[in-house]
């Protein structure tokens, strides 16, 4: 089964960071990302750019609208994601509890969704 871990952090916070301690998570998340790939789990992954970058679109009633930015104010923000095939929830748990952004941001896990046709 396929699961999503969408990767949430403080992009404030991380800015704040000193750069050692931001080079020390850059190589644990390239250990991590090396580890899966090995294991065979990885079915993608990337960092997302900033959320200043994000572009909104919503269509209400026909009108499509176009914002610039994410769509809420929140403390935290999406800055990147692993697909990942795992056995079962427990298992899909059991890799973003290793994601090194887990232990200052969080980790959403969500099964994809799969339609039969």
């Amino acid at each position: 089964m396929e699961y999503i871990l969408l990767i949430y952090s403080s992009e404030a916070e991380n800015k704040e960071r000193p750069e050692a301690e931001s080079r020390q998570i850059f190589q644990e998340y390239q250990t991590f990302t090396q580890d899966l790939n090995k294991s065979g789990k990885n079915k993608g992954s990337n960092p997302l750019d900033q959320s200043t970058t994000a572009t909104t679109v919503r269509v209400r009633n026909g009108k499509t609208t176009v914002t610039d930015g994410p769509f809420a104010e929140t403390k935290e923000q999406l800055g990147g994601y692993y697909l990942v095939e795992a056995k079962d929830l427990d298992e899909a748990i059991s890799i973003a509890a290793k994601i090194p952004g887990a232990k200052h941001g969080s980790i959403e896990v969500r099964p994809i969704m799969k339609f039969d046709m």
